[in-house]
């Protein structure tokens, strides 16, 4: 068959690379890609990225399978798009992706059918919110209603921290339209983690469990990001848990959109915080995470391209057990000067070559291009190495070793990632 993947980031990279290993998969296009993307997949030479261009190619070069990977896609209505031309495609309708695209839908979804999460109030005004803030002190968090890129949210430990996260928000500052409404949560502390499922409208197949490490400083300081590392498996998870997670907010929350008329397909991403009175949700994504997918998918044996057909074509619930690699993965992302702010691109990155020749190393790019016959960088996370090891820490050490090689001006990566997983 043909696929297509829509994307250009370490995620779109991986999915690209784990389907070019199916034997259903004969030819994969990317667009618009990346530097690392174009090495094993065609860019098709489209003039523009509107979700009618994407159809279009679609039905002209018979694409069979056509994976979505960034967020913004989904909730302008690609999906719809494609089904509307009798193309399969992986991910949920508009409708269904408001669950990732409106924090204030998820909460309310969530609030109306009893699936755990942080108390919450919804604000349009600075004066109303500042007052409620005020009122029930710090730590505490903001989030943005709409898609931010994953720089909508703040954790405030402090009231000062709070207010100003909240006026620049509202005001359009931080984050423009997206944050016209806002979400002031209650702060809930304990271990994140991050399970995405595979779903078909009516069954609910779990992937292995990872964790993210958001924030763009050691020990989990300074801003959020769209992701500094990952890992997978995650220690703290067993059995127990799994099945918790499983039957209080994955399986409930398939349940809640059927009954709200939504039959959601594709990946349910569900953010945790594993609090002392069990898991809640923190967000809902509607597609692959990223960083976690370069630490997921490196540990799949199972055919990726047969699990999102059963997934597009509703049977689920004939697969087997998912494979998995017994081995632990790691993933280091290395980003730019002053990202997730002001950044500068266009460096040369040096050392790649002796990195990919590494055993059971992979390297996912992300903000790369090729200018003058360079490679260069070309965004704030610019690629993700991952390494597979016989446990955390050897995954961890590998892909330390692996990224130390890896050189370009004002390059910035985590050194702790795993940490909590390695008890500091």
């Amino acid at each position: 068959m043909r696929a297509l993947v829509i994307g250009s980031g370490g995620r779109e990279h991986a999915l690209v690379k784990k389907l070019a290993e199916s034997s259903l998969v004969e030819s994969i296009w990317c667009y618009p890609g990346n530097a690392g993307i174009a090495d094993i997949a065609k860019i098709p030479p489209l003039s523009s990225s509107s979700i009618e261009e994407l159809v279009s190619f679609a039905n002209a070069n018979g694409i069979d399978l056509t994976v979505v990977g960034p967020e913004n896609y989904l909730a302008d209505g690609i999906v719809d798009a494609f089904r509307a031309e009798d193309l399969t495609i992986f991910g949920p309708t508009q409708a269904a992706a408001q669950l990732e695209s409106s924090k204030i839908f998820a909460k309310d979804l969530m609030q109306k059918h009893g699936i755990p999460t942080a108390h919450h109030r919804v604000f349009t005004d600075f004066g109303e919110a500042q007052a409620y803030i005020e009122r029930v002190g710090a730590p505490i968090v903001i989030k943005a209603d709409g898609l931010a890129a994953g720089k909508g949210v703040t954790v405030a430990h402090d009231i000062a921290t709070a207010l100003e996260a909240a006026r620049s928000t509202l005001s359009g500052q931080k984050v423009g339209e997206a944050g016209r409404r806002i979400v002031v949560e209650e702060f809930l502390s304990g271990q994140e983690l991050s399970i995405l499922a595979l779903c078909d409208g009516k069954t609910c197949l779990p992937l292995t469990p990872s964790q993210d490490h958001k924030a763009i400083g050691d020990g989990d300081r300074g801003p959020n990001t769209g992701g500094m590392g990952a890992y997978s498996p995650v220690p703290v998870v067993d059995e127990a848990l799994r099945e918790q997670i499983f039957t209080s907010i994955l399986s409930p929350t398939l349940r809640a959109l059927r009954c709200e008329g939504m039959e959601y397909t594709g990946v349910l991403y569900a953010g945790l915080m594993l609090t002392e009175s069990g898991p809640k949700v923190i967000e809902f994504n509607c597609r692959f995470g990223d960083p976690e997918t370069q630490a997921i998918l490196p540990r799949l044996k199972t055919d990726l391209a047969e699990l999102l057909l059963s997934t597009c074509h509703g049977s689920l619930d004939a697969l087997g057990p998912i494979e998995w690699d017994s081995r632990a993965c790691i993933c280091i992302v290395a980003a730019s000067k002053g990202y997730p702010g002001s950044y500068e691109t266009g460096f040369p990155i040096r050392g790649l070559e002796e990195v990919e020749d590494q055993r059971d190393v992979l390297v996912f790019h992300a903000g790369t291009a090729i200018h003058d016959g360079q490679l260069v960088t070309a965004g704030g996370r610019v690629l993700g190495v991952s390494a597979l090891g016989s446990d955390i820490r050897s995954a961890r050490d590998l892909a330390y070793e692996a990224i130390g090689k890896i050189d370009f001006s004002g390059m910035y990566y985590r050194k702790d990632i795993g940490w909590r997983a390695l008890g500091g």
